[in-house]
């Protein structure tokens, strides 16, 4: 028979079991986060109507969808979790209670060009507060709030928010007397990927020389904080760039009183964001020092998420970090331990097969009082043994032997110090709760 080469297909991220625990740390440390919030988790189907998924139009998005393969070939795998949200709050409308804060973590399928870092199967960690009718502006501090408490229980870098409001843009851009903005928001979203330069040259093919200043002179503001929002007041704009920046404002104080420093939030007027989906505040989240990965959770305000599937008018803020690009840029920077970070694994060796009852009493022992142990049952010197245990990271290796067995004892060695020393099976629970 022959043999057939096992490999993934490009474009797929598959962990092996040391680096897996790592990343489930880091998703269950972001999910425990966002419940501990009062978020609700969803779980929407990994495959939904091509209906559903090409409301908005097709475009690039239908030329990455992976299609299911079937008779009626009217399905196909999800593309974001945005889109599925629209569809079960519009679907599930009379069973929801507004605001309705969801979370969701889970895999989409894109049909990504092959590239560094860039997934054809990738985990995005979403959440949403959806109003009905309306949703307090609030709303968008608190997100913040949520996302910056995640990233701190992961012990890494701090992370800088960079917020902006497209109220505020627009209204700038409309008291300039510029109608079409499209192309103007592609060329500032890519300013810091192309460089001032040709920034200036790009807009000034879309509006002239002295709009193209004007606009650089308004996206290049140095002043910070408190100072830069004073600073945009003396703007005389329409209203609304008024209400953009009444917003702006209201975002950033609160959420300074919720306790994100102000070294941790930037006003950046050169932050857009989606173009047409977002119509308020948007944000952009890098990691401080790191800020040449690109952004590492991203968002905004949307006015009516789900006016293709319900006539409710559904305003809500989200925001999205995308999970496993994430984990992939950590570990090729070494932010993150490659290696698991678990709980203290006990492994129990007994050094015959005729001593495996024994080594399942204290396996029922150790699981009785909570800890993480399991047996290794497999024949061998005991080189291969402690080996074995030093490969799956065991802190603790329990050898029994012949006299062991005899007295009713237990050697522990501590393969973190290589220590080791001998008790009786009865004091193993004491053991293992003042050590």
């Amino acid at each position: 028979m022959e043999i057939i080469k096992p490999t993934t297909i490009a474009g797929i991220m598959e962990l092996l079991p040391e680096e897996q625990v790592v990343f489930d740390q880091i998703k269950n440390t972001i999910e425990n986060t966002f419940a501990e919030f009062g978020f609700a988790n969803i779980d929407t189907p990994l495959i939904e109507k091509n209906e559903i998924l090409f409301a908005k139009g097709g475009g690039e998005t239908q030329k990455q969808i992976f299609e299911i393969a079937s008779e009626s070939k009217d399905m196909s795998l999800r593309f974001d979790l945005t889109v599925p949200l629209a569809r079960y709050v519009s679907e599930h409308f009379s069973n929801l209670n507004f605001p309705f804060k969801r979370y969701q973590i889970g895999k989409v399928y894109r049909g990504e060009r092959n590239q560094k870092g860039r997934y054809k199967e990738f985990y995005q960690a979403d959440i949403d507060i959806i109003g009905n009718n309306d949703l307090s502006i609030y709303n968008d501090a608190m997100l913040a709030k949520v996302i910056f408490e995640a990233f701190s229980r992961l012990n890494l870098p701090e992370v800088t928010f960079h917020i902006n409001n497209r109220k505020l843009l627009n209204g700038f851009f409309e008291s300039l007397e510029i109608v079409d903005t499209t192309e103007i928001l592609r060329t500032i979203d890519k300013k810091d990927k192309i460089g001032l330069e040709k920034t200036k040259s790009y807009l000034e093919e879309i509006v002239g020389e002295e709009k193209s200043t004007q606009i650089l002179e308004f996206l290049e503001n140095k002043l910070e904080g408190l100072e830069l929002l004073e600073d945009l007041e003396k703007f005389e704009a329409n209203e609304k760039y008024k209400l953009g920046l009444s917003e702006i404002k209201t975002v950033y104080q609160y959420m300074l009183y919720l306790d994100i420093p102000k070294e941790n939030i930037k006003i950046d007027l050169s932050i857009t964001r989606g173009l047409d989906y977002y119509t308020s505040t948007v944000y952009e989240t890098f990691i401080n020092g790191y800020e040449s990965i690109g952004s590492v959770c991203s968002g905004g305000r949307y006015e009516n998420l789900a006016s293709n599937f319900s006539k409710q008018n559904l305003p809500g803020v989200g925001m999205s970090i995308g999970l496993t690009r994430l984990f992939y840029q950590l570990q090729e920077l070494g932010i993150v331990d490659k290696k698991a970070k678990t709980t203290e694994k006990i492994i129990i060796l007994p050094m015959d097969e005729k001593y495996n009852f024994y080594a399942i009493d204290l396996l029922k022992k150790l699981k009785a009082a909570g800890k993480n142990a399991d047996i290794y049952f497999e024949s061998g010197k005991f080189k291969k043994k402690i080996a074995y245990a030093d490969k799956i990271n065991a802190k603790y290796a329990l050898i029994i032997g012949e006299e062991e067995a005899n007295n009713k004892e237990i050697t522990i060695k501590d393969l973190s110090k290589s220590d080791q020393e001998t008790i009786k099976f009865d004091q193993v629970e004491d053991y293992f709760t003042n050590n």
